[in-house]
């Protein structure tokens, strides 16, 4: 994964050009969504999982594929053969713990039904939250 640039870092707010933890550079997931998404379903699981991330203070990397040929062939190619579709290419969102795949929407439904979610990350426990400074 690249360096990000600086001017992408700042405290509490999490946008598809922002990274950020408190001002933390220590990111690692990846949520690959397509920002102009054709269809209310796909909308609706990215909502959800970046509405769980952020709820959680969880750093990421927001990866808008539309706009992005070379981070979509990167996600085609880092989606193990046997989470790929049977016709067609994979739709967002997706989630990757920086080179390793996590899984997509279903998978990150059913590990918040049974509460794994953390590990379903590949993080080894709920971040802490931080007072923010005013």
């Amino acid at each position: 994964m690249s360096p990000l640039p600086e001017e992408s870092l700042c405290n509490e707010y999490i946008c598809s050009t922002c990274v950020c933890e408190c001002g933390s550079m220590g990111v690692s997931l990846r949520f690959v969504i397509a920002g102009t998404a054709d269809g209310d379903r796909v909308k609706k699981h990215q909502q959800a999982v970046v509405g769980f991330l952020e709820a959680n203070r969880i750093s990421f990397q927001e990866v808008d594929i539309t706009m992005l040929e070379e981070q979509r062939l990167w996600m085609y190619r880092n989606i193990p053969r046997d989470k790929q579709p049977e016709k067609g290419n994979p739709l967002p969102p997706q989630i990757f713990n920086e080179d390793r795949y996590c899984g997509d929407y279903e998978d990150f439904f059913q590990s918040k039904e049974n509460n794994t979610v953390f590990t379903f990350l590949g993080l080894s426990s709920q971040p802490s939250v931080k007072d923010s400074e005013s």
